[in-house]
């Protein structure tokens, strides 16, 4: 297993298994969304809280942790979009990531994923558009 996974993929494992069982268990989803936001820092951190923040204010989707990142369900309980900060598996940018349970089909191509170095208003106006279009 050593030679097929890094680190930090193992390590988004063993927080996957500990959040099943911490959703069997009943345990304060929403918590552990604000605390994975707490412990990232720098760039990663202020932009886990606006895209936090976002969701929160603009969606009914539900935080949670999936993999260790931040992450918003729907009523069903599946990921709709998640945050994965730069620093988690080294990487220049962090990512806003849509599943499939979000609803941003456009044809036969449509982008799952985007790059976040910043959040000006811009910014922040695209992805509250991206977020009402995942939820709709």
């Amino acid at each position: 297993m050593s030679n097929t996974f890094t680190k930090e993929e193992r390590a988004a494992m063993r927080a996957a298994l500990a959040e099943a069982k911490a959703a069997k268990e009943g345990a304060d989803l929403a918590a552990a969304c604000r605390q994975a936001i707490a412990e990232m820092s720098g760039t990663d951190r202020e932009l886990a809280e606006a895209v936090h923040e976002l969701v929160t204010q603009h969606t009914d989707l539900r935080p949670k942790t999936w993999y260790g990142m931040p992450a918003y369900t729907n009523e069903q309980g599946k990921v709709v979009v998640f945050f994965q900060s730069a620093a988690k598996f080294k990487v220049r940018y962090a990512t806003l990531g849509f599943q499939e349970a979000a609803h941003l089909d456009d044809g036969h191509l449509w982008p799952t994923s985007y790059a976040i170095t910043r959040l000006t208003a811009a910014e922040k106006k695209r992805v509250v558009e991206l977020l009402r279009a995942a939820v709709s």
